[in-house]
């Protein structure tokens, strides 16, 4: 069954611009309250949290609204990192977790994340089933049966047990000095003081939120504050998470950036020699570097690559019993640890191989020499199909046949905006860019005839 309004990770746009109004996030609410309250019992609860931004109050309200019309008993968590939805949907046995962020995003976006019962994100199947809800007269609860909401006021600290206690039994981190970029967003309270409990020197970076400047020049996708903070500082580490502490970019003393393909590769081959990364393989998307899958095979390890998208990774994990994966953007999937990707958890990892190396984080941070990598976005009109296009297949046919033994090519329509990304791979810059602008001016050509 198709999705109309489900992307790659739940629904995202603009806050109060179709399909992220008010109006609709309390239609979704009832659809979900609806697909998960099914037998007419008062027992069903939901939980919802959400990150920094303004409209996140709307959006939990309206949701709150639709969820309790059908019975739904919701626990509303406030601002509270992604995974730690994912982890109290199970602690506090319900039905349904709800995260209410758009992630990287600026500020003016939204999006609502959904998680089941067992804490993982839901299924491509139950979300398209949600929306067919959306399609019908949902039928209401009696007002006899109408859910109840309140707020849990420690799900943030139930959470940094959680984390805490992934690191062993009396390991400290004691003499590390540590930037701790929040992009203020869902974890500019919780990590800092993760890291200042664990005994590290906390240097706090996006903790300040003020419902419009997540993400805003810090975090994940903007690493050049925490870099400069590193230097001046004289710190041994930064972590920088994103909007909703689902990924993570570590940096180095010097202020360099580790992506999530180098920490990837540090996990696997550390957990490998630990005889702990099951089946000797690391789950990655189409995205993730070329160097990566190198590093790997000369390891006699393997690569699982994934559609883009951290769900399609846990899938892969849970389907075959792998227990790593991520993304190249930061998602580090521990499935020992939790059930989704975890910014903060994976730098507590980072953190403690330093401990346990005694190596500083420059060391840490490069495992594998990457292949030069070049990706470039190009938008195109509503209705438009410009991979469709003769001549942009032709063109791709081309790039195809010029890099056969000498890199790779990756084409595909983004998930969350109507954008055509072209990504290549190749050690010869001057092919690189010879194939990437290639394509790029064909697919612009197309769009700008069809626009």
């Amino acid at each position: 069954m198709a999705r109309k309004f489900f992307g790659t990770d739940g629904v995202r746009g603009t806050a109060n611009q179709y399909p992220m109004t008010a109006d609709m996030a309390l239609k979704i609410g009832a659809a979900a309250g609806r697909y998960f309250r099914n037998d007419g019992s008062n027992g069903h609860r939901v939980v919802i949290g959400k990150d920094t931004r303004l409209s996140g109050y709307m959006f939990e309200n309206a949701l709150t609204a639709g969820l309790t019309s059908t019975g739904m008993n919701v626990l509303m968590l406030g601002p509270i990192p992604t995974p730690g939805v994912g982890l109290l949907t199970t602690s506090m046995r319900a039905d349904l977790g709800i995260m209410i962020s758009a992630s990287h995003n600026p500020a003016q976006d939204n999006g609502i994340k959904f998680f089941g019962p067992d804490g993982f994100k839901l299924s491509d199947e139950a979300e398209a089933e949600i929306e067919a809800l959306l399609e019908t007269d949902i039928q209401p609860a009696q007002a006899t049966n109408i859910g109840r909401a309140k707020h849990v006021h420690d799900g943030r600290f139930r959470y940094a047990e959680r984390l805490k206690g992934t690191l062993p039994a009396g390991k400290r981190l004691d003499g590390l000095k540590v930037v701790i970029d929040c992009a203020n967003g869902a974890g500019h309270r919780v990590a800092p003081e993760v890291l200042w409990e664990l005994g590290a020197t906390v240097i706090p970076v996006g903790t300040s939120p003020d419902g419009f400047n997540i993400n805003n020049n810090c975090g994940s996708t903007s690493t050049r504050t925490a870099a400069e903070t590193i230097v001046s500082h004289g710190a041994d580490v930064g972590i920088c998470l994103d909007g909703d502490a689902d990924r993570v970019m570590i940096l180095d003393e010097n202020g360099q950036v580790a992506d999530g393909d180098q920490i990837m590769g540090l996990f696997a081959s550390s957990w490998a020699d630990a005889d702990r990364l099951h089946k000797g393989t690391l789950v990655a998307t189409v995205m993730s570097n070329l160097g990566l899958e190198r590093f790997m095979t000369d390891r006699g390890l393997q690569l699982m690559r994934t559609n883009v998208g951290d769900r399609y990774v846990v899938e892969a994990m849970r389907a075959n019993g792998f227990n790593l994966g991520g993304e190249q953007s930061g998602h580090i999937v521990m499935t020992d640890y939790a059930t989704t990707g975890d910014g903060l958890l994976a730098g507590l990892q980072f953190l403690s191989a330093m401990i346990e190396t005694g190596q500083p984080a420059s060391a840490l941070c490069k495992v594998f020499d990457t292949v030069p990598q070049m990706l470039k976005n190009v938008r195109y009109g509503a209705g438009q199909a410009p991979l469709d296009a003769p001549s942009v297949k032709a063109a791709i046919a081309a790039a195809e046949a010029d890099l056969t033994g000498k890199g790779r090519l990756l084409i595909r329509k983004s998930g969350t905006e109507p954008l055509i990304r072209v990504m290549a791979e190749c050690e010869d810059d001057g092919l690189l860019a010879q194939v990437v602008d290639g394509i790029v001016a064909e697919v612009e050509a197309v769009a700008s005839v069809s626009a």
